[in-house]
C-alpha cells in the first residue's frame, strides 16, 4: 500500500469519516469578506469531522496575489490544527510533460499538497511528471459531475475490444499506470451507475467523488458504488453545501460544523448498512 493510501485510511478511520470539504472561497458567498478568516473558522470547525480538506485552485487565483497569500495560509492552518488531514490541490492541471514538470513541483514542492487533481488528456505519458511524486496522489479526472461531460466522455471507442466509453479506458489506463499506488480517480456523484464501472475497472484506486451536496449528487448510491472491497479508499466531496450552510457572520461555523457531521453520519448510515462501519 502506497504511504498516501496508508495516511486516507489512517485519518479516515481515525475520525470515522469520508468526508472532503472543497473550499471554494467566493467573495458574492462568503460570510466574511476576509478568504482566509472565512476558511479557517470552516476548518476549526470541521477538521475533527473529516478526512481531507480540498482548496479549488481558481478561486484563490481569480482573487490576484491577495487570493494566493490566502491559499498559503489555509494550507498553513490545515497543518498546524490538523496535520494528519489530506490536503487536495484542486486544479485539474495538465499539458505536455515539459509544462506538467513545473506543475507538479507547484503543487507538491511549492503548496505541498497531498494530491492533485489532474488531467489526462494530453496521454498517459504526460502524467509522469505527477506520479514521480511518490508519496503524493494525482487524482485523474474521469467522469466529470456536469451534464454536459458527456459530449465527450460518454463516446465510445469502437475500435477497442468491447467498445468502452471514453470515460472506462480513462479508468483502464489509469490502473494500467497505477505502478507505484499513487493514482486515484474522480467521478462525479451525479452519475452512480457510471462510478459502478470506474470502480471495477479502478480496482484498489482512491476515488474521489464530488458533486455532493449543491450539485444533488447520490449520496447513498455514490458511497455503495465507490467502496473498495477491503478499505474503503473514497473521498465524498462537498463544498458548497458545507462552507454556505449559513452565511450569517455569526453562524457559519456552527452552520458548516452541523452540514459537515450531518454528511458523515448519513454516510456512516450507509456503511453500516453494507455491514462496513468503522
Amino acid at each position: 500500500m502506497s504511504k498516501f493510501l496508508d495516511r486516507l485510511n489512517h485519518i479516515s478511520r481515525k475520525n470515522q469519516s469520508l468526508v472532503c470539504v472543497g473550499l471554494d472561497p467566493d467573495p458574492s458567498l462568503m460570510a466574511v469578506s476576509d478568504v482566509f478568516e472565512f476558511n479557517k473558522a470552516i476548518i476549526d470547525a470541521t477538521h475533527d469531522l473529516v478526512c481531507a480538506f480540498k482548496p479549488n485552485l481558481p478561486f484563490y487565483e481569480a482573487l490576484g496575489i491577495d487570493g494566493l497569500r490566502a491559499l498559503h495560509r489555509t494550507v498553513d492552518h490545515i497543518r498546524s490544527v490538523a496535520p494528519d488531514i489530506i490536503v487536495i490541490g484542486d486544479g485539474k492541471r495538465g499539458d505536455i510533460d515539459s509544462t506538467n514538470t513545473m506543475y507538479a513541483k507547484a503543487l507538491f514542492e511549492v503548496w505541498g499538497f497531498d494530491a492533485a487533481t489532474v488531467n489526462a488528456y494530453g496521454g498517459m505519458d504526460t502524467l509522469e511528471p505527477f506520479l514521480e511524486y511518490e508519496d503524493q496522489a494525482s487524482f485523474i479526472w474521469c467522469k466529470s459531475s456536469n451534464p454536459g461531460g458527456a459530449e465527450f466522455q460518454d463516446i465510445r471507442l469502437s475500435d477497442h475490444p468491447g467498445a468502452p466509453a471514453l470515460y472506462q479506458w480513462m479508468a483502464d489506463k489509469a490502473r494500467q499506470a497505477n505502478t507505484r499506488g499513487n493514482i486515484g480517480i474522480v467521478v462525479g456523484a451525479t452519475y452512480p451507475d457510471e462510478l459502478v464501472e470506474v470502480r471495477q475497472r479502478a480496482g484498489g484506486m482512491p476515488v474521489l467523488i464530488p458533486g455532493i451536496g449543491a450539485q444533488s449528487g447520490n449520496l447513498e448510491a455514490s458511497v455503495v458504488a465507490g467502496l473498495d472491497t477491503d478499505d474503503c479508499n473514497v473521498l465524498i466531496s462537498s463544498s458548497r453545501g458545507i462552507t454556505y450552510a449559513s452565511r450569517d457572520p455569526a453562524t457559519y461555523p456552527d452552520a458548516a460544523r452541523n452540514a459537515a457531521s450531518n454528511l458523515r453520519d448519513n454516510i456512516n448510515d450507509v456503511l453500516i448498512q453494507e455491514d462496513r462501519g468503522w
